[in-house]
This record gives structure tokens, sequence and C-alpha cells, in this order.
């Protein structure tokens, strides 16, 4: 077996300190770049995710513990998702129409409850479509709705002058 000179020892140990060395450098400059990608997909603010990004630098990883405990919860992805998720729920909550008189769930097309006999809708006189008991005019064929009393029409909008 070869004998090892001190040189070629110190010469291999000063190659280990140089790639650990290095190995830190990069995780610091890594750190540094995932602190400021992470806050910029978190905030629409310009200037926090440098700021952040700074900080990191100079305090290393100090500065990545600082920043994990200040960051917002969730990114701008996950907050977006979310609002439409709740957006979907109450969409779904309003289209289900429920009898004023005892909260049964009616479907659209009924025009009385079946449990308590509570009037929910009128047809239309002229194509029969369901219409809400406030309306005054049909949407679907613009006739006026059944029962309604005649206001002063609006006028057309060609009849502006």
């Amino acid at each position: 077996m070869p004998q090892l000179s001190l040189a070629s020892l110190q010469s291999l140990l000063l190659y280990l300190t140089a790639l650990f060395g290095a190995f830190l450098v990069a995780l610091w400059v890594g750190l540094v770049f995932w602190t400021y990608r992470d806050l910029r997909a978190r905030t629409t603010d310009r200037l926090s995710p440098i700021v952040a990004a700074v900080t990191t630098a100079i305090l290393g990883p100090a500065g990545v513990v600082l920043y994990l405990l200040l960051r917002p919860r969730a990114t701008l992805e996950e907050t977006y998702q979310q609002a439409l998720e709740e957006e979907s729920l109450l969409t779904g909550i309003e289209a289900h129409l429920s009898c004023p008189g005892c909260g049964t769930r009616a479907l659209p097309d009924w025009q009385l409850c079946p449990v308590c006999h509570t009037r929910l809708r009128k047809a239309c006189g002229h194509c029969g479509k369901m219409l809400d008991l406030t309306w005054k005019v049909c949407p679907f064929c613009a006739a006026p709705a059944p029962g309604a009393r005649p206001d002063s029409p609006a006028p057309a909008m060609g009849a502006l002058e």
C-alpha cells in the first residue's frame, strides 16, 4: 500500500475543503433564488420578493427561516382555486329552489310545492316556460307575465330621440 505523504494529504484536504465551500455557496445562492421565486408565486407585489431574496442573501439560512415564518400561507394559484371552489359551491346552493313555505327543495319547473301547495312559479301564457312570481315580463318571449299589472313600459331602444 502506497504511503501518503503529508503534502498529498494537505492537497486532498484542500480540495475537499474547496468542494465543500463550493457546495455551501451553491446552497446559499439556491436559497436566495428559491426565496425569490417562492414569494413571487405568493404575492403580486414586485418589491417583496426582492427584499426577501436580499434578506436571505445577507442572513443566509437564518434569512430563510425568517422568510418561512413571515411568508403568506397560500400561493396565488391556491387562493384562486379556493375562490373558484367557494363560488362553485355558492352557485350550486343558489341554483336549488326551495319552497318559502316549508323549505322543501323544489325543481325549477314546479309551479306548486308538492308538500304545502305554496305557489312557487307561474307559467307564461305565451310560451309556457316557468316564470318567477315577481317577473312582469317573460324573458324568453317578451310577453307580459300572467297577472302582471301593465305599468308604464320602458321606451324601446330605437324610440329615444
